[in-house]
């Protein structure tokens, strides 16, 4: 894969930072978004890439967030739309409001951040998007009506986007994981060797993106070989 510039959102942290520092080892130049200023130092120190603190549910960040890697690169060639979280609820007593702020991030400001980078991608006829959904937007699980149903709205998302940006040299790739050792979700201390890491799922995106470029992975589920073997 040539050198390019890359900008991941939600890369403070988890999946995200596993790409920036994957990124970065392969020389891109990279410019990611967090929400917490901690870990958004902590990353760039390690990597070198340029941190925005910047929440992609809101418009103005976005415009932020662009104007930053506009700056600092010079444009955008690779986006990964990593940002995201989850509300789980049983349907009966499900909040709609947590519901919608989920969507908010999760779909929704993801819409948002990628309509504003592809005229530039469009405008040099390239371009990689990988959109992170989840092995929840492939099979329903007790609970998981707002959270799949994001997942779900994204992978379809994936899908027109590729059916618009393929005659424009534009790569959309969605990239489902199943559940990885992260603190995703405030879950912390899986130290089970068997799971996935956050560098597993790093190490599956780049490989898609160092295909030839007439290659196109339109959707990569992501599973541990074997979860439930102890050690």
């Amino acid at each position: 894969m040539q050198t390019s510039r890359f900008l991941i959102t939600g890369g403070s942290q988890g999946i995200g930072a596993a790409i920036v520092g994957r990124a970065r080892k392969a020389g891109h130049q990279v410019v990611f978004t967090g929400r917490n200023d901690q870990l958004i130092g902590s990353v760039a120190q390690q990597t070198g890439a340029h941190g925005v603190r910047a929440d992609v549910s809101a418009a103005d960040d976005n415009a932020r967030t662009l104007e930053a890697c506009q700056t600092h690169m010079g444009g955008v060639d690779v986006l990964i739309n990593n940002a995201g979280y989850a509300y789980r609820a049983e349907i009966g007593s499900l909040d709609l409001d947590a519901m919608k702020r989920m969507f908010e991030t999760n779909v929704f400001g993801l819409v948002d951040l990628t309509n504003r980078v592809v005229p530039s991608m469009k405008a040099q006829s390239q371009g990689d998007i990988v959109n992170l959904a989840s092995t929840s937007g492939m099979k329903g699980a007790a609970t998981a009506t707002p959270y799949a149903a994001s997942k779900w709205a994204l992978r379809g998302i994936t899908q027109c986007w590729q059916a618009e940006l393929r005659p424009h040299g534009i790569r959309v790739t969605c990239v489902c994981p199943s559940e990885v050792q992260t603190g995703f979700g405030g879950r912390t201390g899986r130290n089970n060797p068997n799971k996935l890491y956050a560098d597993d799922i790093a190490g599956t995106i780049m490989a898609a993106l160092d295909m030839p470029r007439r290659v196109l992975w339109p959707e990569l589920a992501v599973f541990a070989s074997n979860p439930w073997k102890e050690d």
